[in-house]
């Protein structure tokens, strides 16, 4: 069974930047699409951004446009969303996702297996 794992979250203040990560175990993302969601307080989970981890193709929210960049860290395997100019709307919780090996959309939650936990993100004003 593929577990995922996030880190990275945490608080900061208007402007600021943070990095999430996300770690799989009992699998590996080669092969698949990587997708970053986030839920905020009585939203429903919404689309962040995605990439192929073959490379290639990226796909961004308007949100996350020329703020957020996703990537893979290859030495230790591992997935990254590097967020900068953060806003208080940016608040919510940060889910990784792995692809299923078809999918019909990278901005469908339902074109995705595996899901982490979740790491919370506060933005202040």
């Amino acid at each position: 069974q593929v577990q995922l794992v996030e880190n990275g979250g945490g608080s900061v203040s208007d402007g600021g930047s943070l990095r999430l990560s996300c770690a799989a175990s009992g699998g590996s993302f080669s092969g698949y699409s990587v997708g970053w969601f986030r839920q905020a307080p009585g939203k429903e989970r919404e689309f962040v951004a995605a990439f192929r981890w073959s490379g290639g193709n990226q796909w961004y929210s308007d949100v996350a446009k020329g703020r957020f960049t996703v990537g893979r860290d290859n030495a230790r395997g591992t997935v990254y969303l590097q967020m900068n100019s953060l806003k208080p709307e940016d608040t919510a919780i940060y889910y990784c996702a792995r692809g299923r090996p078809i999918q019909s959309s990278v901005h469908l939650t339902s074109s995705y297996a595996y899901w982490g936990q979740g790491t919370q993100v506060i933005v202040s004003s």
